[in-house]
Parts: structure tokens; C-alpha cells; sequence
């Protein structure tokens, strides 16, 4: 008869534990839908390698509106790169003028041709984010701060900075990582993700140890800008 009730507790404490990880990410959810169905917003992105290595790391500045343009500045090294996109669609800006994604992609590797594998993958913030709490273990609360780890093909999906075609996608091993969501009324307001992982692509092996961190702004009041040049290259 104890062995009955101890059972019973248990799996009323495991249903417990599962209802309220759930809410939890409910809760992230709900802040970023939320955020999505605002008209425009803005962030700026800051990622950080540990030792110096990986690539990727440096600062974007990024703007969007709901079922519009959206435009990003990334900075990588020396280099700064204007890019939009419109749905699938998607620009980048190169010392040559505006290319689509597809001429950014067809030519010399270089900063243009990365950016645009980036611009391919890319999700908004609040997108990205909702996609995000569905790859945690299991996120604990702390105030208005939710952190978890994510689960290893989350962070693999993490390492698969700028994104390749299946055929020729590097191998990833040691994945592993964290998330954080800070909330603040309802809303997202700031994201974290921390990933690490061993990156092998063409014989090369290279130890990743990334801390990306996204701050939302402007909410409501950002206005999207893009040069008639960069249009005609999303039509």
C-alpha cells in the first residue's frame, strides 16, 4: 500500500513538474508572439567568441515591420554590410551595388556571400525566439528572467552559423548550450544564447565557444527604409 502511494506522489510530482515546464514556455511564447503582432521594432545583436574564435562574432543592428521590409547592418571584422528582406525574398548590399541572394551566393567566397547565407536562414527576433523555447530541456523561472539549456540539436542548430545547403553542411560534435528570455510586460525584451561545440567543414576543425545576445528596442515607433536599388532586387 506505501509502495502505491509513493508511486501515486511521484508521478503527481513528475506531472506537476511537466505543467509548470510547459507554462513556462508558454509564457516565452506568449511574449514573443506578442512582440511579432507589434507593428515594428528594432534590436541590436552583439556576439562574443570566447579567445577569439569562431566566426560570426561583432555586432548587427537590425529593424522590421509586421508583414513588411526588414533591414539589417551587420558588422564582421572590417566590414559592414547592409542587407533586406521581404518574405523569402532578400538583398545584400556589396561594393558592386545591390545583389539578390541567389547572385550574393553564386559568386567568390567572401563577407557579401556569408552575410547572404546568413539572410537566407534568418528569422526576426521574436520568430526566432518562440523557435528557441521549443528547443529547451527545461526552463526555470526567475522573476522575469527564463534560462534553460538547450537540447543538443538545438545548440546544433545554434552552431550552424550562416547556414549551408544539406549536401555540404559541416559536421557538428560536443554541441551544447543555454538560453535566457528576459521579460518585461508581456513582452520580449532581451535574449541570450550561449553554444559550444566542435565545427568541422572541408577538413578543418574549429572549437566554437559563442555568447550571442539580442536587445529589443523601439517598439512601435521604428520605421523601415529601403533604397528603390535594394527593391528591385526582392522582386
Amino acid at each position: 500500500m506505501k509502495e502505491h502511494i509513493w508511486f501515486g506522489t511521484l508521478a503527481l510530482l513528475a506531472g506537476s513538474l511537466l505543467a509548470a515546464n510547459a507554462a513556462r514556455k508558454d509564457d516565452v511564447s506568449a511574449a514573443a508572439k506578442k512582440l511579432a503582432d507589434k507593428d515594428n521594432y528594432a534590436w541590436k545583436q552583439t556576439t562574443e567568441n570566447a579567445g577569439g574564435g569562431g566566426r560570426g562574432g561583432g555586432a548587427s543592428e537590425g529593424k522590421t515591420e509586421k508583414d513588411g521590409y526588414l533591414w539589417l547592418s551587420i558588422t564582421m571584422r572590417d566590414n559592414t554590410i547592409e542587407a533586406v528582406k521581404k518574405g523569402d525574398k532578400g538583398a545584400i548590399k556589396t561594393p558592386d551595388g545591390w545583389q539578390s541572394l541567389s547572385e550574393a551566393t553564386s559568386g567568390d567566397q567572401g563577407p557579401a556571400t556569408f552575410a547572404a547565407r546568413r539572410l537566407q536562414n534568418f528569422k526576426a527576433p521574436a520568430a526566432q525566439a518562440e523557435d528557441l523555447a521549443g528547443k529547451v530541456k527545461e526552463l526555470k523561472q526567475d522573476g522575469d528572467v527564463y534560462s534553460g539549456e538547450l537540447t543538443e540539436e538545438g545548440a546544433k542548430s545554434q552552431l550552424m552559423f550562416g547556414g549551408r545547403g544539406a549536401a555540404n553542411a559541416p559536421e557538428i560534435s560536443g554541441a551544447k548550450g543555454s538560453v535566457k528570455f528576459w521579460i518585461k510586460d508581456g513582452l520580449l525584451s532581451k535574449y541570450e544564447i550561449k553554444v559550444q561545440g566542435k565545427v568541422s567543414f572541408n577538413g578543418n576543425d574549429r572549437d566554437v565557444d559563442r555568447t550571442t545576445t539580442i536587445e529589443i528596442k523601439d517598439i512601435g515607433s521604428t520605421k523601415v527604409q529601403v533604397p528603390d536599388d535594394a527593391k528591385k532586387k526582392l522582386s
